[in-house]
């Protein structure tokens, strides 16, 4: 069995550069680290001054938040797209929707 290779790559999140190893691109951490940056600025922009331990925590918070809001969405999603096949393998002759009940 082999291991992806770990990468070592440098970012910066609330002015503070990390080194963050991962299987991962480096491409995406850096795309995920600027997320979570942007997410960081948000948060520290709408209102008094915030601790950025305290800010980050907000920041996980609304990214967390965001991260429950798209699994609902991919679930109604996957219902109504299941609806859909039910309704259009009622469509099909009865041959046909035994062969994919079937299979």
């Amino acid at each position: 069995m082999t291991t992806a290779k770990k990468h070592a790559v440098r970012v910066m999140i609330g002015g503070e550069e990390y080194t963050v190893r991962s299987d991962l691109s480096p491409e995406y951490t850096r795309e995920v680290a600027a997320y979570l940056d942007q997410a960081l600025k948000k948060v520290l922009s709408q209102g008094p001054l915030v601790e950025t331990h305290k800010a980050a925590i907000l920041a996980a918070l609304d990214i967390t938040n965001e991260l429950f809001q798209a699994k609902q969405t991919e679930r109604e999603v996957a219902a109504r797209l299941a609806a859909v096949a039910d309704d259009l393998a009622k469509m099909l002759p009865p041959a046909k929707r035994k062969a994919l009940t079937a299979g």
